[in-house]
């Protein structure tokens, strides 16, 4: 082996010596190569995941439509008293509000609605417009909501040029989260709300497993992020789990303004199967 100095004057290896280093080296890469499996290992054939139709500004294939402009068949009528009651459906009484222009319009004193249909984890998507010209300020502007299972509610309100606290405007988890940002359009302009929703789990004793949680989309901006429900909505005090159905309704809110709502439908949704 023969030893010469490098330019920084350090010494390095010379002749068959380095050759040998470097050889060396060569078939350690090459042992390592060989020790990966195959890619053929880590492929996954099955199942196949179902083929869903998914048209431009349109409804997937899959989806349930709740509302397409004129038939309200899908809902049914709460009366303000009501409290949720998992699977009750009194018959199945008619809505009362009404149908204005392709849009369903609340009817104010004539009650929340609720879907016939039961729901758990879902996809969600629905458009809602506030009053062109504003009544009321603050929780008075254009208020409405949008509650999974009966008692998760989104807020609805207008939010545009309309200040009241942060975790109570559009597209707030009300009383809970307040919306990363205000995506807000003017009054009296169509607006859109896209939910992943999951529903809470709980255990035989009542005690919860997992709570719900909420991803939103306000006219295509993320607002909220994959939050955990601390429970159902209270207007006063804090929050609190009590076990329900793993199904219930969807519920739209009369709270005494006539705001219109359109373009409504679901997607059943499961949860990733890990291994």
């Amino acid at each position: 082996m023969v030893l010469k100095p490098a330019s920084n004057k350090r010494w390095r290896l010379a002749g068959p010596a380095c050759s040998a280093v470097v050889l060396t080296c060569a078939l350690s890469a090459a042992a390592g190569e060989k020790a990966l499996p195959p890619p053929e290992e880590t492929e996954v054939w099955q199942p196949v995941p179902p083929k869903v139709d998914a048209p431009a500004n349109g409804v997937p294939s899959d989806a349930t439509v709740l509302f397409a402009g004129t038939d309200t068949d899908a809902w049914e009528r709460v009366d303000a008293s009501e409290k949720p009651d998992p699977g009750k459906t009194e018959g199945g009484r008619p809505i009362r509000w009404k149908v204005v222009d392709g849009a369903l319009v609340v009817t104010p004193g004539s009650g929340d609605i609720r879907t016939r249909e039961v729901f758990g984890d879902v996809q969600l998507h629905l458009e809602f417009r506030t009053l062109a010209q504003p009544k009321g300020e603050g929780q008075g502007a254009s208020n409405s909501g949008v509650f999974l299972m009966e008692r998760y509610e989104l807020q609805v309100l207008d939010s545009y040029r309309n200040t009241t606290y942060v975790n109570g405007q559009a597209a707030s988890v009300y009383k809970q989260y307040p919306p990363l940002v205000n995506a807000s359009r003017p009054p009296g302009e169509w607006q859109s709300y896209d939910v992943l929703f999951l529903a809470p789990r709980f255990a035989a004793d009542g005690s919860v497993l997992a709570p719900a949680r909420m991803t939103v989309l306000h006219n295509g901006v993320l607002v909220q992020h994959d939050v955990a429900l601390r429970g159902p909505t209270v207007y006063q005090g804090q929050p609190r789990y009590e076990a329900h159905a793993a199904q219930l309704p969807l519920r739209l809110q009369d709270h005494g303004d006539q705001v219109a709502f359109r373009n409504i439908w679901v997607r059943a949704i499961a949860r990733p199967v890990t291994k």
